[in-house]
């Protein structure tokens, strides 16, 4: 079992939370949890870049000169890549980076990535995270009295705009709803932090799977 501790906005712990690592794998399936980083970073990557070969340029397709007798090198079209204004040889073309990965698959990884951050101490519960209006400044203040100087992802239960507004101007913390957990969201961050409602929300779907 492993022991998560739940605090309040001023940093105090209020309860603490057992937690079986059964629900989340028992185990951290290391080369499962690499594969999904992978496919992470892979589907990030917009793959766009293009250059124009020599069959894309403009210019003739004949030959410059006639190949002997003038003292120069042979040379051929005017869009060789080696002449000035020609084409670029091996253009880079549109492409797609993007990986797939069986539903089952994705969730174990998410569920190891999870696993690895509380075992490691790196998950932190909050009672409650809710703002009447955004507030940089109040948020600011939970995540250091939380000790969370660092990298985080915010974890709630459902979408919450005030809370968002509060995060998005503070660097390298996100937010984002429990459904929308995967694993290359969690190991890309030091820290994540859940709401008590997200974070039993969490356990009650792991115990019903």
């Amino acid at each position: 079992m492993i022991d998560v501790k739940v605090y309040n906005r001023e940093g105090k712990e209020v309860e603490s939370l057992q937690v079986d690592e059964a629900l989340f794998g028992g185990d951290v399936r290391a080369a499962l949890l690499k594969q999904a980083i992978v496919r992470h970073h892979a589907n990030k990557r917009v793959g766009t870049a293009a250059t124009k070969s020599r069959g894309m340029v403009d210019g003739s397709t004949r030959k410059i000169y006639k190949q002997k007798g003038t003292g120069n090198a042979r040379m051929g079209t005017i869009r060789t890549c080696v002449r000035r204004g020609g084409g670029v040889a091996f253009a880079k073309v549109n492409r797609n980076f993007g990986k797939d990965m069986p539903k089952k698959q994705r969730r174990l990884a998410c569920d190891s990535a999870l696993l690895a951050k509380m075992q490691a101490g790196n998950v932190v519960v909050v009672d409650e995270l809710k703002f009447d209006a955004p507030k940089t400044g109040e948020f600011s203040r939970v995540l250091g009295n939380l000790s969370i100087d660092r990298s985080c992802l915010v974890t709630i239960p459902e979408q919450d705009t005030n809370v968002y507004k509060s995060a998005r101007n503070i660097p390298k913390v996100d937010v984002m709803v429990i459904n929308d957990l995967n694993a290359g969201d969690i190991c890309n961050k030091q820290k994540v932090l859940f709401t008590k409602d997200a974070f039993t929300a969490l356990l009650d779907k792991k115990k019903t799977n």
